[in-house]
């Protein structure tokens, strides 16, 4: 999705102590941790702060085993498990912290999205839900749990959520296209086509000729060249073409081509893979295709 979508309201890796562990969180003082382990925790998140996930991950451990009832070195070694890509422990820590915790706002939402990694769609969007009971200011923004309902196969919920998060973020071909695909599923693509959100000023390459296709105006073939148009930086080039094949994968299956969805999802996924949360779904998305071909 957008930069202005969720994630710039809420950053996945802003690792600051005073964020990961402690805005809004409801968590005692660090003065009142005993005087080791309110050090070891001040030294793992310098540590993730530098990026060295290995040694926040090694002091957050020690934090731990100096005061176990604190929930913070919990929430902060999570986090250093969710930036290394180890989504089950990650999960482990924030189900840890959240025990000693349980109003801890940020840590549902870092367990939903790991549960989202891990093909739990049913357990993120609880966790996504509960996060939006404890910052409810944020239920706009929250694409992400639109697309958690989508695969817990919620989809006039996650249809009511693109129409929430479009009040927020007018002009972004992702958006619309997920409302799409859940409409297509309760009402059928014609219907759904007659739905699509308008989009008028996506300015990625290819967004709005993926809006154009969903909108039955352009062809598969279109996107792919509007994807290629240019002399594009070879990173550049690579994200125009991850969008590109993640969005003509979904519009396939929408339209019931399971070979060409497969083809294009696998190639979003393995081929031009992304190192952001829509990375994360178009590698779930493959993960969920392969299962059915079992």
């Amino acid at each position: 999705m957008r930069s202005s979508t969720f994630t710039t309201r809420v950053p996945r890796f802003i690792i600051g102590l005073a964020v990961v562990i402690g805005i809004a969180l409801a968590i005692r003082p660090l003065s009142s941790a005993p005087a080791a382990a309110g050090e070891l925790l001040q030294a793992a998140d310098a540590a993730l702060k530098k990026g060295d996930r290995a040694q926040a991950i090694e002091l957050a451990t020690k934090a731990i085993a100096a005061d176990p009832k604190d929930a913070r070195p919990y929430f902060l070694r999570g986090r250093a498990w969710q930036m290394a890509r180890n989504h089950a422990k990650a999960v482990a820590d924030f189900d840890a912290g959240l025990k000693l915790n349980p109003n801890a706002a940020m840590a549902y939402q870092y367990r939903g999205e790991e549960h989202f990694r891990l093909g739990n769609f049913k357990e993120s969007v609880a966790d996504f839900d509960r996060y939006i009971e404890l910052a409810p200011a944020q239920a706009p923004y929250h694409w992400q749990r639109g697309i958690s309902l989508y695969y817990a196969g919620r989809f006039e919920d996650g249809r009511k959520q693109f129409e929430l998060h479009q009040t927020v973020n007018a002009n972004d071909v992702e958006n619309a296209v997920w409302h799409y695909l859940c409409a297509a599923r309760t009402s059928g693509l014609e219907k759904a086509r007659e739905s699509l959100i308008p989009i008028e000023r996506d300015g990625r390459v290819p967004m709005m000729q993926v809006h154009a296709l969903f909108a039955g105006k352009l062809k598969p073939d279109d996107v792919l060249a509007a994807a290629k148009a240019g002399d594009s930086a070879p990173s550049e080039l690579d994200n125009r073409l991850f969008y590109a094949h993640l969005y003509l994968g979904l519009y396939h299956e929408a339209a019931g081509n399971t070979k060409l969805a497969r083809e294009h999802i696998f190639k979003a996924a393995e081929d031009f893979k992304a190192d952001h949360y829509m990375g994360d779904v178009a590698r779930v998305h493959a993960q969920v295709l392969r299962r059915q071909m079992k």
